[in-house]
């Protein structure tokens, strides 16, 4: 396919996608036995540093594909003007270059134990005192710290910027629809809450968890079915997006006689901001702006 503003973004994101999926047999095995972790010190920490990696990559990857088509459909001119592959190469560039920096401390921190219940069990967690000598109250102060300052900045970083973001770049496509009068179609506002809501529900809950159980300094047994049902749903997130990025936008029943590839490519083209210009043929004064598809 012609590289692509468009077509840049969803690779990063499958790229995302595909590095997180293909690490989820750990996380299968973990669970299966019984939170014994079988793979050693090295895979721990990659295995967790992965994960993460993914959810700042996804999350920032969304949020830029969000802004993208706000900008596209505020200001198309100047889109058409200067958003191109080599800036959507270096946006995608910075996006990972962040998300590697914040999720370098799971790297540091992840490490190999012995569980309180069960000496036998070998757990792969998060050890925020991995060297020094500390005395016993130091060692209590200062894991709690850094694991306050994990989990909001993980929060913050992760969840509560991008999706204000989002918020906002789809209300403004929102007013811009309105504005132009095309808000009689209920396919756009569909295509929007499905982003949203998808992005909200997939997320939320593992957050609320972690930040719960922060609060409550461990694991009580409701924050654990919490966390039973939050995970699977931050999973899930990365399966989802393909359909809603490159289906759902059109059309399920015509998408279904079509092939992937010329699916892919019609969901992946730059025909946003062309669709959205001006024809040079018509009078100014008189030409009508189209809206890009969604």
């Amino acid at each position: 396919m012609t590289k692509t503003v468009a077509s840049i973004w969803y690779l990063n994101l499958a790229v995302s996608d595909f590095m997180f999926t293909s690490f989820l047999f750990m996380e299968v095995a973990y669970a299966a036995l019984n939170f014994y972790w079988p793979f050693g010190q090295t895979l721990c920490k990659i295995h967790s540093a992965v994960s993460f990696l993914n959810l700042f990559a996804s999350i920032f990857l969304l949020t830029v594909i969000s802004a993208d088509r706000c900008i596209s459909m505020a200001w198309p001119v100047w889109a058409h003007n200067h958003r191109s592959p080599r800036l959507a190469f270096w946006v995608a560039a910075a996006v990972w270059f962040a998300a590697l920096a914040l999720s370098t401390p799971y790297i540091v921190f992840r490490d190999l134990g012995a569980s309180l219940l069960r000496g036998d069990i070998t757990l792969c967690y998060n050890n925020y005192i991995p060297v020094g000598n500390f005395t016993r109250e130091k060692e209590a102060t200062l894991w709690e710290h850094r694991h306050r300052a994990m989990v909001l900045t993980c929060l913050v970083t992760g969840f509560l910027v991008p999706f204000a973001i989002i918020l906002t770049c789809y209300g403004v496509i929102t007013a811009k629809l309105m504005r132009n009068h095309v808000a009689r179609s209920a396919r756009p506002y569909k295509i929007m809450v499905a982003v949203v809501m998808a992005f909200f529900l997939c997320w939320f809950p593992y957050h609320l968890s972690i930040l719960l159980a922060m609060l409550a300094k461990r694991v009580t047994p409701a924050i654990q079915v919490l966390l039973d049902v939050a995970l699977p749903l931050a999973s899930l997130n990365s399966c989802l997006n393909p359909a809603l990025y490159a289906f759902v936008s059109w059309g399920c029943k015509d998408t279904l006689w079509l092939s992937v590839v010329f699916a892919f490519q019609k969901a992946f083209s730059d025909a946003e901001v062309q669709a959205i210009l001006p024809s040079k043929n018509q009078d100014s004064s008189r030409s009508k702006v189209e809206l890009p598809p969604l």
